[in-house]
C-alpha cells in the first residue's frame, strides 16, 4: 500500500515537473489578451491618438498629445510622472497623486505623494510603464493597459495578483535631458 502511494507520489511530481513554463507562460499571456480585449470594449478609452502591439497585448491611448517639437524621452534621461495604477477591475493599487489615494481608500500618511521620479533604461521593475514612458513626450497624458509579463508577472505585489494585467494613467510631467558628452 505504501509502495503505491510512493509510485503515485512519484509519477505526479514527475507530471509537476515537466510541465513547459513557456508553454504556461503562452496561456498566460492569451488570457491575458482576452481580458484586456473584452476590458476594452466594455470600457472603451477616449483618445487623440493611440498604439498598438496587439500581438503583445500592449495599447496605449493618449488624451494629451504634444507634437514633435516638445521633449520625448530617451534612455538615461531624467523623467518625472505622476501615476495612478489599476487592474481590470478598475480597483486602484497605486498613485502618485495624494487625492487618487484617499478617494480609492489606499492613502498612507507616511507616503510622501509626488511625481515619480526616474530614469529609463535604468531597470525600472515595471517594464509596460517604463516602455509607455518612452512613447511620450513632456507634458503629454496616456492610459495604457498591458498584460502581465510587462507588469509583475508571476509575482504578486501587494493588492496586484499574479499574472494580473494591469492599467496605468500616466501624466509625463518633465524630461531632463541627460548632458551630451
Amino acid at each position: 500500500m505504501n509502495f503505491r502511494l510512493i509510485v503515485f507520489a512519484a509519477f505526479l511530481l514527475g507530471t509537476v515537473s515537466c510541465i513547459d513554463q513557456d508553454q504556461t507562460q503562452e496561456v498566460i499571456l492569451v488570457q491575458n489578451k482576452e481580458a484586456i480585449e473584452k476590458y476594452l470594449l466594455e470600457k472603451p478609452i477616449t483618445s487623440v491618438k493611440e498604439y498598438k502591439e496587439e500581438e503583445e497585448g500592449f495599447y496605449m491611448f493618449w488624451q494629451v498629445a504634444r507634437d514633435s517639437t516638445a521633449l520625448s524621452v530617451v534612455r538615461g534621461d531624467t523623467v518625472r510622472v505622476n501615476y495612478t495604477g489599476r487592474l481590470l477591475s478598475d480597483q486602484v493599487f497605486d498613485t502618485s497623486i495624494e487625492q487618487v489615494a484617499k478617494d480609492n481608500g489606499i492613502f498612507n500618511s507616511t507616503r510622501k505623494y509626488e511625481p515619480l521620479k526616474f530614469r529609463p533604461g535604468f531597470n525600472f521593475a515595471i517594464v509596460g510603464f517604463e516602455f509607455a514612458i518612452s512613447l511620450m513626450r513632456e507634458g503629454e497624458k496616456a492610459t495604457v493597459i498591458f498584460p502581465s509579463r510587462l507588469g509583475y508577472g508571476t509575482s504578486s505585489s501587494g493588492p496586484v495578483p499574479a499574472n494580473a494585467p494591469l492599467i496605468f494613467e500616466l501624466d509625463l510631467i518633465k524630461v531632463t535631458k541627460v548632458p551630451q558628452n
